[in-house]
């Protein structure tokens, strides 16, 4: 019983450890990670035309393929109230941010391992900077986007979704950052798994049109709850109570685990890279 309660007892100091970590580590190398925020931005768009303006074009002209595939050309239509553009529009900004900031993060660790070799550096941030870039620049599209399909009121909403989404993506910044490094194997793997994952997820589709044998699939993914969340909360549709347990459990669970991870493997991070 005891051996339980000390089990219970490191989980949950982990698990504050975890919440409270990457905040406390980007806070006090803030200077630092500004710097790696605009040595990022200028490199990705350093001697184009338009600058660093292509940060925003890229998600909008995304955006624009699927439309134009999905509404011009099949011609897709929702029973309902709501247009199937501003559903898909809706839900697809978050997925991009979603993706964005997880596909970094496998690579984010070797991307800057130059700096780290030549001196003393604060690894602890660098899984942090996907997650601050692509805030930054969702936040701008998906204001741009609220606003003009569902109103002004929409905005904070949309705001405070984009914040929240980049939170729960945290644990998961810092687990793939540190396995991607020893298991390399999996930034092969990521990109059939991230479009697998983007068609069980009812962004091209509504939940209700999933064929009822793959009903289970929207249950154990859960980018699927973020979504409903998302559009409930910005379109005032239909949610439950297990679209929000089932993410939180989850987000709950990493905390510990990511974080600690990531700890005792920075001694050998040096080696790896």
């Amino acid at each position: 019983m005891m051996t339980v309660f000390n089990f219970l007892k490191r989980y949950v100091v982990a698990t504050y450890a975890g919440l409270w970590g990457p905040f406390m580590a980007a806070y006090s190398h803030r200077h630092l990670l500004f710097l790696l925020l605009k040595r990022d931005i200028t490199t990705r768009t350093s001697g184009t035309l338009f600058g660093d303006a292509w940060l925003l074009f890229q998600p909008a002209l995304q955006i624009i393929g699927f439309w134009f595939l999905l509404d011009i050309v099949l011609k897709i239509k929702f029973p309902g109230r709501i247009p199937f553009v501003d559903y898909f529009l809706i839900g697809m900004l978050p997925w991009l941010l979603i993706a964005d900031v997880l596909t970094r993060s496998l690579s984010i660790l070797a991307e800057f391992g130059s700096l780290y070799r030549r001196a003393v550096f604060p690894i602890v941030i660098l899984p942090f900077l996907p997650v601050l870039l692509s805030v930054i620049l969702y936040i701008t599209v998906m204001v741009i986007t609220v606003g003009v399909l569902q109103g002004p009121s929409a905005i904070p909403v949309a705001i405070l979704a984009v914040i929240l989404l980049a939170v729960w993506l945290l644990p998961l910044c810092y687990l793939l950052a540190i396995i991607a490094l020893f298991l390399k194997d999996i930034g092969q793997f990521f990109p059939f798994l991230i479009t697998i994952t983007l068609y069980l997820t009812p962004i091209l589709y509504m939940p209700s049109q999933m064929p009822e044998q793959m009903q289970f699939i929207l249950i154990f993914n859960p980018a699927a709850d973020l979504m409903v969340l998302i559009h409930a909360a910005i379109q005032g549709m239909d949610w439950n109570y297990g679209n929000v347990f089932r993410p939180l459990v989850l987000w709950l669970l990493l905390l510990g685990p990511a974080w600690v991870l990531f700890h005792r493997a920075e001694p050998h991070i040096r080696e790896m890279l």
